[in-house]
Parts: C-alpha cells; sequence; structure tokens
C-alpha cells in the first residue's frame, strides 16, 4: 500500500490501535473517537509532512490529510484492523439513551457552522456600528461591500447546512 507508513505513523500516534474507539472519514480528515486523548501524540502528528493539521472538535479527534483521505482511511483501517469488526462506540452509540444520540447528531451538524455564523454576524455588526457612527453611508462603497459579503453568507447558509446534514 501506497500509504502504509503514514497509516502506521498515524496509529501509532494517536495512542495504537487500542486507543481507537472508532474510525471515519470525510473529505479531507480522518476522524478518531479515542479512549483516551492524552495517549495521542498531537505535536509530532501536527509536524508530519503528510498531516496538514490536527483538531479536537466534537469529541473527535481529526487529522487532516487532504484530498487523498480514502486511501489513507484504507490503510489506516487495515493497519489498526477495524475494518471487519465492531468498533466499541458504534455499540455504545447503539445502546446509548436517543437524547443523547440525537444531541450528538445535532451537535455535529451545527458545530461546523458557527464559524459562518459569526463571520456573519461579525460583519453585520461593523457596518452598522460605522453607519451608526457616520463613517459610511448607506450609497457608500464600502457599506455595499460589507452588505454584499453579510448577503452571501447568509444566502448561502442553507447549502452550507444541506452539506454538513450530508
Amino acid at each position: 500500500m501506497k500509504y502504509e507508513s503514514l497509516a502506521q505513523t498515524i496509529v501509532d500516534n494517536v495512542g495504537g490501535r487500542d486507543n481507537i474507539l472508532s474510525l471515519t472519514h470525510c473529505i479531507t480528515r480522518l476522524r478518531f473517537k479515542l479512549k483516551d486523548e492524552s495517549k495521542a501524540n498531537t505535536d509530532f502528528l501536527k509536524s508530519h509532512d503528510d498531516i496538514v493539521t490536527v483538531m479536537k472538535s466534537g469529541g473527535q479527534y481529526q487529522v487532516v490529510i487532504g484530498n487523498h483521505v480514502p486511501e489513507v482511511y484504507e490503510a489506516v483501517s487495515h493497519v489498526a484492523n477495524i475494518q471487519d469488526e465492531e468498533s466499541e462506540s458504534q455499540q455504545q452509540a447503539s445502546s446509548g439513551s436517543v437524547l443523547s444520540r440525537f444531541i450528538d447528531l445535532v451537535s455535529g451538524i451545527f458545530q461546523p457552522l458557527l464559524g459562518v455564523l459569526a463571520a456573519a454576524g461579525m460583519i453585520k455588526g461593523f457596518s452598522a456600528l460605522f453607519l451608526a457612527l457616520g463613517w459610511v453611508t448607506e450609497k457608500s462603497g464600502t457599506y455595499q461591500v460589507l452588505f454584499c459579503y453579510w448577503r452571501c453568507f447568509i444566502l448561502l447558509f442553507p447549502n452550507i447546512f444541506r452539506v454538513n446534514c450530508s
């Protein structure tokens, strides 16, 4: 396999096979659920040439790989020998309460959207502040550009939401 050495490095530095509860991936990231995140060597993984960065978000330990993540996912699954067995997290998820699973689903959908909402709010807030202070008028180019950026965020929000839901 082309990515076997990278996969072995990732598995070793997330705390080994025994520390991995589950592994999934999206377009650019490997998403681990770990038993103990303190066993992961985040600094080493961040400094590795083939890894863009490492993030901890929503109870997941995310290793950002880039566009070739499906191949790396297959290699990590092979190295960690987790492709054929039901992981402990899947067993826990199926035995967890319905409310807990629902909250996990909703928070997983909305967490990536917080940045978009914050950016739109900041842009709208600054444009309103500049308008109130008299620094710009509604016809000035600066206000029009800020308003256009804000509208882009707001109008594209449903599409970004759809992508996160899928």
